[in-house]
């Protein structure tokens, strides 16, 4: 008696469908995600060993090692920093404002700037630092 050999069947899997769902899940985390986007000022923030994180989100108030102020790009002076504080105070309402000052400037310069920011009727004032590292 003779056996006979049946074909083997070869087992496929159909991969299409999980490329799909991978796919549709890289979409929905990149477009869900946030990304935090810093401003472009270079600063030396003071440092503290306890800090909150706040979003940064609306208007921040940069002032510069060489003592030069600017809000987000914008570059002003002290003269002008309180008419454009009023303007954008009704804007700051929920964010507020963010302060990062270089911790190399005069601390009477950093003063003024808050003087000018109380003021100007904004109410919610953010002084930025960075974590102290542990030495």
């Amino acid at each position: 008696m003779q056996f006979q050999d049946k074909p083997k069947k070869r087992v496929i899997i159909n991969i299409t469908s999980l490329i799909d769902v991978l796919f549709l899940l890289l979409i929905f985390f990149m477009v869900s995600s946030t990304f935090l986007e810093q401003p472009g000022m270079k600063l030396d923030l003071p440092e503290a060993k306890e800090s909150d994180a706040v979003k940064s989100e609306g208007y921040t108030l940069f002032v510069t090692s060489d003592e030069k102020l600017y809000l987000n790009e914008e570059e002003i002076t002290l003269d002008n920093l309180l008419d454009r504080l009023k303007e954008i105070a009704p804007e700051t309402e929920e964010s507020g404002l963010i302060l990062k000052a270089d911790e190399e400037i005069r601390y009477g310069l950093v003063v003024e700037a808050m003087d000018l920011i109380r003021q100007s009727g904004i109410v919610k004032l953010v002084v930025a630092t960075e974590i102290k590292k542990a030495e």
